[in-house]
């Protein structure tokens, strides 16, 4: 926590016998809590439906932690320390006495600690009981301190613009914008944010951050898994609305985002949003033209058979759902006029990357002939956590021949210190009432902005441009042909090394 601060946390996770609160919110509180970054006194009080016997419920929990945490096996004194401050509450969604129970104990822990209590309601549940749960803490009064109490929602933010909409009415009548923090974890990942450290603090790049300097820049995500055991909500969402509508465009908010004045939250959301609302809308005829979508059919990830994605578990034989995305777009600003964007992720993909690759232009001016490869930035954020910059070099020797070669940074070599995953730099920022890397309202709905004309032409033609692709494989040919003129190929970290021979 932040020196001095000493305000007691009482934490509810909604949905606690979930994947996410095993897998993630607990491991994440839990190193929290062995860092010494949770206050002294604090309280995790976990909501479900289901009966559960609260020592069992703590036993699966640190099967969770042992399982997932980035420390690995939790120490037996300190697990058995932080525990005991969990407790298990049962309790249906849609019925009053659930709220009103803990009503009651949330207030009678304030009592006890003769102080007010910093309250923070964790929706790890279903998107249905978004609204049940929000309008039953707003009936009963748990969350109506603007500067104590806050919800943290998980994605998805709606499924169109009109949700979305619809979804911060109904939350922003309820609690006002500074108390509800829309999570997605993919900011709190630590290559992402050393992002605005490495633009906003090295002033050697931001000159050159514009269209004079830079020809064009791809943003990746890849993922080696399928749909797994998601099928039903998959088929009914895909890669626009799972990957490129929050995770791809909030990386592409980072990379084009205008410095803010001060490192502050409100500056650099509004920065943020800036980006958004400068997007080039999508006509559908550019729809068709610019963005690819596919979807993986039989193949081998790592020599391992995948099936279809219309054969996986609850998805529909005739799906025309996308697991696969490639798009060009522009931001028309002064900064960015002209320069190309390339949006891609996919499932079922050879390797899991996210990589951002910032190409610059070629020298106007050469005086060397074999200067043949232009200078290139490279961030990496899974799997290597780097960032390395290409350049010309001499070749050792007696005449002056040049080879590309690479200046890296990664956090391995650089740092003693262990990562923190997202959720844990995330969960703190919630404690801290620092809103920075959470989607404000009108966030959320520019970025659906961007995407709905590719909904709504997709829903039109619901079979046209379908491009499958053999699961291992890295998408179909189109979303490379997508490049040209600006390069051959998508770049991938395992043909770097390819590259600079």
């Amino acid at each position: 926590m932040k020196p001095g601060k000493i305000v007691p946390a009482a934490i509810t996770i909604f949905g606690a016998k979930g994947d996410l609160t095993k897998r993630k919110l607990i491991p994440a509180l839990y190193n929290l809590y062995t860092d010494k970054h949770l206050p002294p006194v604090f309280t995790i009080y976990c909501v479900d439906f289901l009966e559960e016997e609260e020592t069992a419920f703590k036993q699966d929990l640190l099967a969770g932690v042992n399982e997932f945490s980035r420390n690995g096996k939790a120490n037996d004194e300190e697990w058995n320390e932080f525990a005991k401050n969990i407790v298990y509450l049962q309790g249906d969604f849609v019925k009053a006495e659930t709220y009103t129970g803990l009503k009651a104990t949330l207030d009678a822990f304030e009592k006890k600690q003769k102080q007010n209590a910093t309250r923070i309601f964790y929706f790890a549940v279903a998107p249905r009981f978004i609204e049940i749960i929000a309008e039953a803490l707003s009936k009963h009064n748990l969350c109506n301190r603007d500067e104590l109490d806050r919800i943290v929602v998980e994605k998805p933010f709606g499924t169109d613009l009109d949700t979305a909409k619809k979804l911060n009415r109904f939350l922003g009548k309820r609690f006002s914008e500074k108390q509800i923090y829309r999570i997605d974890h993919y900011l709190g990942k630590e290559a992402v944010q050393n992002i605005m450290a490495f633009r906003f603090a090295n002033y050697v790049f931001e000159p050159l951050w514009n269209k004079q300097y830079i020809d064009h820049i791809q943003i990746s995500v890849a993922e080696e898994v399928g749909v797994g055991k998601r099928g039903g909500y998959y088929d009914g969402s895909g890669a626009l609305r799972d990957m490129i509508q929050n995770h791809l465009l909030q990386l592409l908010c980072i990379i084009a985002m205008e410095p803010p004045k001060f490192y502050k939250s409100e500056l650099i959301r509004d920065a943020k949003v800036k980006v958004l609302k400068s997007i080039r809308p999508f006509t559908p005829a550019q729809v068709l033209k610019s963005v690819i979508r596919g979807q993986y059919t039989a193949g081998n990830v790592h020599g391992t058979p995948r099936v279809p994605y219309r054969k996986e578990e609850h998805v529909l034989s005739t799906s025309n759902t996308e697991t696969f995305v490639a798009a060009k777009l522009f931001i028309d600003n002064e900064r960015w006029k002209g320069v190309p964007f390339f949006l891609r992720t996919g499932k079922s993909m050879p390797v899991q990357s996210s990589v951002i690759v910032v190409q610059f232009k070629d020298s106007p001016h050469k005086i060397f002939k074999d200067d043949l490869t232009p200078n290139r930035l490279i961030i990496s954020i899974q799997p290597e956590l780097e960032i390395s910059l290409l350049f010309e070099s001499k070749v050792p020797g007696l005449k002056m021949k040049l080879k590309p070669v690479e200046m890296d940074f990664t956090y391995q070599e650089s740092y003693t210190e262990t990562i923190p995953e997202a959720y844990e730099a995330l969960l703190l920022d919630v404690l801290d009432g620092n809103t920075t890397l959470f989607m404000r309202a009108d966030q959320v709905e520019a970025a659906w902005k961007v995407v709905m004309p590719i909904l709504d032409t997709w829903k039109k033609y619901p079979a046209k441009e379908l491009h499958l692709y053999k699961a291992g494989t890295w998408g179909p040919t189109a979303a490379t042909a997508l490049l040209k003129p600006y390069a051959k190929d998508w770049f991938r970290l395992s043909a770097r090394e390819e590259s600079i021979k």
